[in-house]
Parts: C-alpha cells; sequence; structure tokens
C-alpha cells in the first residue's frame, strides 16, 4: 500500500493541518486514506471507538479521511504531566511514566509497537498519510527516534519536508536540515511544501527555486495562509489571544491558562460564537471582572494545577466572580477542583497526599489509578448530547444529587450546587451539541447558536483540500507515494 510522511523544519510549521487537509483532498479523490502519526506528545486527546486515547490532531485527521479514530493512528502518545515527566501512553492505554533520564532509551524501545499499527493501518486502505513529530533536524534526540526518520527509514516511507514561511527564515531552515541530517536520512525526503504563505506566491519564486538548487528536492507547492484552521479543533498548544474591540457588545467567557491545561478544544465551538468572546487568560494577568462566565479546563496534573490557580491569584478572582452571582463551570480537572477536597492517596499525581479545593461545589474527589476513557450520550439543560469521558478519580458529594446531566442508562454525571451558579462535568465536547450550547448560552442571557460545529468542521476541512488541490502537486505527492 501507498504511503507519505510530512516532516517538518520544526514544531507549529502546520503539519497536523496539512496532513488533515491531505487526508480529505485524497478521500475526494477516492483514495481510502489512514492518518498516522508514530508519537505525539499532546494533552489534548480524543476516545477512540476501541476504547483508548490518541492525540486530537489525529482525530481531526481520521475525521478528515472519515473514518472513525483508532488507537492505531498515534499508537505512542506522551501526556506532560510535569516540566520533566510525562504519562505514557501506548495503543491508547497508560503504560506508565517516562522522564528525562529514561525517556531516549524507552523511546527506542516503542518502535516495535509503533510499525505493528502502522502495518495495520497499511492493510486498511489505499493511502497512510503520516505525521511526523518535531523536526529530524534536532539530531541530538535521532538516537532511538521513532517519529520521523527512525520511523520513515524502518517503514522505508518518503518523505516531505514542511517548511513555514510565516516565521521567516524558510530557505535556511529547509536547505540547514539537509546539511545537519545524515545523509541516509536526507535520502528519505523527497521534496518540500512551503506553508502559511502570506500574498503574492509569485514574490517567493527566486527562493523556492534556491531551496531546489540548495538542496537538490523537489519543490510541491506553496501553500496559503489557511484562514480556516481556526474552525478546526485547537491542537497542540494554546495560542493566546488579544482581547478584541467592542466587548461591551459581547457576551465574555474566561479562562485560565492552567500550566498542564487539557482538551482545552472544549471550548472552541463557543470561540466560533458570534457576540461571543472567549479570553484565554495567561499567567500575570487576573481574570477579567467583567466576565459573564468563567470556565476552568481539564487539566493533566489537577493537585499542581490547582496550587498554580492559587498562586496566580486566579482563586481570588473566582471567588468574586461567585459572589457577584455569575456562573462557573468546571470540566473534567476543573470540576475536581471546584470541590472541597482532592485526595490522592496512592501518590497517582505525585506525593501521596490530599488539598483543600476551591470549595465552591459541596463534593469531593479521590484519585484512583483507574482512567475512564469512555464515548457517551446523554442529556443536560433538557438537550441530547455526544460526548467523552477521560479522566481518573471519582467525585462524590451532596451536590452531584444536582448533576449537571444525565448519561446513558440514568447514570448521573457531575454536579451544581443550589442556585445553579456553580456547575461541574467530566464530560468533554459538550459544547459540540448546538441544542445544548444553545441552551447554556441562553442561560447567560445570549441568543441561540449560530449553527452546527460538526458542520463547521466538515466544511473547513473541505475549503483546505481546495486549497491543496490548487496550490500543491497532489500528482506529483500520490506518484512519491506510491513508490
Amino acid at each position: 500500500m501507498a504511503a507519505i510522511m510530512l516532516q517538518g523544519t520544526g514544531s507549529d510549521v502546520g503539519k497536523s493541518l496539512l496532513v488533515a487537509g491531505l487526508c480529505r483532498a485524497l478521500v475526494r479523490r477516492g483514495y481510502s486514506v489512514r492518518p498516522f502519526k508514530p508519537q505525539n506528545m499532546s494533552n489534548n486527546a480524543a476516545v477512540t471507538s476501541d476504547g483508548g486515547e490518541i492525540g486530537r490532531a489525529q482525530a481531526l485527521q481520521a475525521m478528515a479521511a472519515g473514518v472513525e479514530p483508532h488507537t492505531d493512528m498515534n499508537p505512542v502518545l506522551l501526556k506532560p504531566q510535569a516540566d520533566r515527566t510525562s504519562q505514557l501512553v501506548v495503543h491508547g492505554q497508560v503504560r506508565g511514566k517516562l522522564g528525562s533520564r529514561n525517556f531516549r532509551s524507552a523511546r527506542g524501545e516503542l518502535l516495535e509497537a509503533v510499525l505493528a499499527s502502522y502495518h495495520r493501518l497499511q492493510a486498511q486502505c489505499d493511502v497512510v498519510v503520516v505525521e511526523g513529530a518535531g523536526s529530524p533536524a534536532e539530531v541530538n534526540l535521532r538516537a532511538g527516534d521513532i517519529a520521523n526518520m527512525g520511523f520513515a527509514r524502518a517503514a522505508d516511507v518518503p518523505v516531505i519536508l514542511v517548511g513555514d514561511i510565516d516565521r521567516g527564515g524558510v530557505i535556511a531552515a529547509i536547505a540547514g536540515t539537509k546539511a545537519v541530517i545524515d545523509p541516509a536520512d536526507a535520502a528519505m525526503i523527497r521534496g518540500f511544501l512551503i506553508n502559511k504563505f502570506r500574498g503574492d506566491p509569485a514574490l517567493f519564486e527566486d527562493g523556492y527555486r534556491h531551496i531546489e538548487h540548495l538542496t537538490g528536492w523537489q519543490g510541491f507547492g506553496v501553500i496559503p495562509w489557511l484562514g480556516e484552521a481556526s474552525r478546526l479543533p485547537s491542537e497542540d498548544a494554546v495560542v493566546l489571544e488579544r482581547r478584541r474591540g467592542g466587548l461591551d457588545e459581547k457576551l465574555l467567557i474566561a479562562c485560565p491558562i492552567l500550566p498542564r491545561i487539557a482538551n482545552f478544544d472544549d471550548l472552541d465551538p463557543l470561540k466560533l460564537e458570534p457576540g461571543v468572546e472567549v479570553m484565554m487568560v495567561p499567567p500575570g494577568q487576573p481574570i477579567p471582572a467583567e466576565a459573564t462566565l468563567i470556565i476552568l479546563p481539564g487539566s493533566k496534573a489537577t493537585i499542581a494545577d490547582l496550587q498554580a490557580v492559587r498562586d496566580q491569584g486566579w482563586d481570588i478572582d473566582i471567588r468574586a466572580h461567585h459572589r457577584r452571582g455569575r456562573p462557573i463551570l468546571g470540566i473534567c480537572g476543573g470540576y475536581q477542583m471546584l470541590g472541597r477536597r482532592i485526595e490522592d492517596p496512592d501518590g497517582i499525581e505525585g506525593s501521596p497526599g490530599s488539598v483543600e479545593g476551591l470549595g465552591l461545589l459541596n463534593v469531593e474527589t479521590r484519585l484512583t489509578a483507574i482512567k475512564i476513557l469512555e464515548r457517551t450520550n446523554g442529556v443536560a439543560l433538557g438537550q441530547a448530547f455526544s460526548g467523552y469521558e477521560m479522566h481518573v478519580g471519582r467525585t462524590d458529594g451532596p451536590d452531584c444529587l444536582r448533576p449537571f446531566a444525565l448519561l446513558e442508562g440514568d447514570r448521573p454525571d457531575g454536579a451544581s450546587n443550589d442556585d445553579g451558579t456553580v456547575m461541574g462535568s467530566y464530560i468533554h465536547g459538550l459544547f459540540a451539541s448546538t441544542a445544548l450550547r444553545s441552551a447554556f448560552l441562553a442561560r447567560l442571557g445570549h441568543k441561540a447558536a449560530s449553527g452546527d460545529y460538526q458542520a463547521s468542521v466538515n466544511d473547513a476541512l473541505d475549503q483546505i483540500a481546495m486549497q491543496l488541490e490548487d496550490h500543491a502537486d497532489l500528482e506529483g505527492m500520490i506518484r512519491i507515494a506510491n513508490t
């Protein structure tokens, strides 16, 4: 079966988006396609059809390919818990932790699992579109690599190198990559793509030819800045947004950027609503007093992030917001923070112990080694929704008698205080439901939701695929994939 791999000159050059667009473009041409990323590092994850978890970007790419997300699409997922420690997820299930000392040796031992997933995907489709991680130019990480050239050479997959012209220095980035990598690795690269170009591509024609001359690699196109990306789920990094004008006429939703924030794409459907401003509050700034709603998001390290909330003084802002009678919603880890106490007797997140929560919900959480990974349907605010659970811990207490939602089988989820101004839920993806989003916004005094979020995402993928048809040599890329 055919395969092609997109690697980048660095992180955040747009590989994930281009893989999604390429998957959709190939599907539109009649190919059966599967996305694949050998190793991802992200706290934004999705629950798969086989009951595991993969990076959010690969779930989006599966959607672009018109298939259900599966753990084989991202066999190794690293979820950062602290500066030098990540949770290791293999084939969708937690396998332990990796630290800075054992990262390289342990990573190299995972190649067999990576190749097994890749070969299973190969057997299912016409083309596998592979995404690298970081950059092959990080030659200090080459030993034991499974994310870039280590995988490409082991699986014999041709590579196209993606350079980001928006950040500048793209000629040096591409030519420099060839200069520093091993010649055998460089031989895997068949060409390059220029991404995020603004303006007239003709202005870069000389630079494009210069790259071809310096590297001997074929150019496969200059991709314009893809504005449709703003309609897609957030992926690997929080982009700090500047507050725009006209806030007096907008409903302001504030969300603090926790050090280990996770699954912050929960907020994406709200960001696309006309008249709604979602402000991601960075460290060092207060939560604005004019916010109508505060959302405490998911976290990969709830206890540590709760301490960060206190260190930033955000707990003071949250309590002041509560005294003003304004609503607060906690999702997953944020829900746990809103309770009276979080207990970690087995040291799931670090040293065993317990900490006081914010005390705005009369519930307590006990962290356990059992991780819940489950897609679910339910009803909240009188509206049906689909979402997923991804958490450790069990939360109980009097406020759970007022659940935020009822899941299939009349299973309660979450909690609310007695006047309904403080709410918590373990369900991710709530706001993707148009009906539930409308009902929630109505409680905030806002008009109904503007449209179908999933349809908007699908339309954005189609628009990106058409841009690739116009600006990339897809025929040439397909020929390379078949060699």
